[in-house]
């Protein structure tokens, strides 16, 4: 499948310094059936191999991804000392928001069916996001996410959810539970056996590509 590759820079207002620029990776397959933002989470980036292997997936499926940082550069760099910003899900929703916009008015991509695949702190920023964009924001897939984290939002998510999480990722099972019950779109959760919550396992990681290409298949082109 030919494939166009974008590099998308989003000017945004930097947490540590002021203004600052976050860049994103834009996969986009000729006739593209539509696009999934990726928003990473805990330390991770747009580089992250096991973010880039289900998008992969998704490419080959058809979908367009995007994979982008939620933080600057700066912010990165004090993030690596304190761990702090990974965990400010207000800021790093701020940013998901900026990356849905940025594609909304793209040209390219104006057209497609959009979806969120969100991992750890990143699961809870797709759905605060997705709370604040009903219209544009169409499912979301969470892989070893703290939807929990997502707090008051979750009873606004219409997105339909899927939640996948490792069975020996007990502490974030249970998590990924409490969050469900207060959801009211159309949300199911999923334990891959034998996952923890890297699903760094052999077959694991392959598993939550199948699950998520079979969501986003499902719900960005449901009537």
């Amino acid at each position: 499948m030919d494939t166009a590759e974008h590099v998308i820079r989003i000017e945004v207002v930097d947490a540590v310094a002021g203004r600052g620029e976050i860049v994103g990776d834009l996969r986009l397959p000729t006739q593209a059936r539509g696009l999934v933002i990726f928003a990473h989470g805990s330390g991770s980036s747009r580089h992250s191999p096991r973010n880039r292997m289900v998008a992969t997936s998704l490419i080959r499926a058809g979908f367009a991804t995007l994979l982008f940082d939620l933080l600057t550069a700066a912010e990165e760099r004090v993030d690596d000392r304190t761990r702090q910003l990974r965990f400010d899900i207000r800021l790093l929703a701020e940013r998901l928001l900026a990356a849905v916009d940025a594609v909304v008015e793209r040209p390219d991509t104006s057209g497609l069916p959009l979806g969120t695949f969100g991992a750890s702190t990143g699961a809870a920023a797709a759905l605060v996001a997705a709370a604040a964009r009903p219209a544009e924001v169409r499912a979301i897939v969470s892989r070893g996410g703290r939807p929990d984290l997502a707090g008051d939002s979750l009873p606004g998510v219409r997105a339909p959810t899927l939640l996948i999480v490792g069975s020996l990722d007990l502490q974030v099972i249970g998590l990924n539970h409490e969050a469900a019950a207060r959801m009211t779109c159309v949300q199911e959760t999923v334990i891959v056996p034998g996952a923890t919550h890297l699903f760094e396992e052999p077959g694991t990681l392959e598993a939550v590509a199948r699950l998520a290409v079979d969501w986003f298949d499902r719900s960005l082109h449901e009537p």
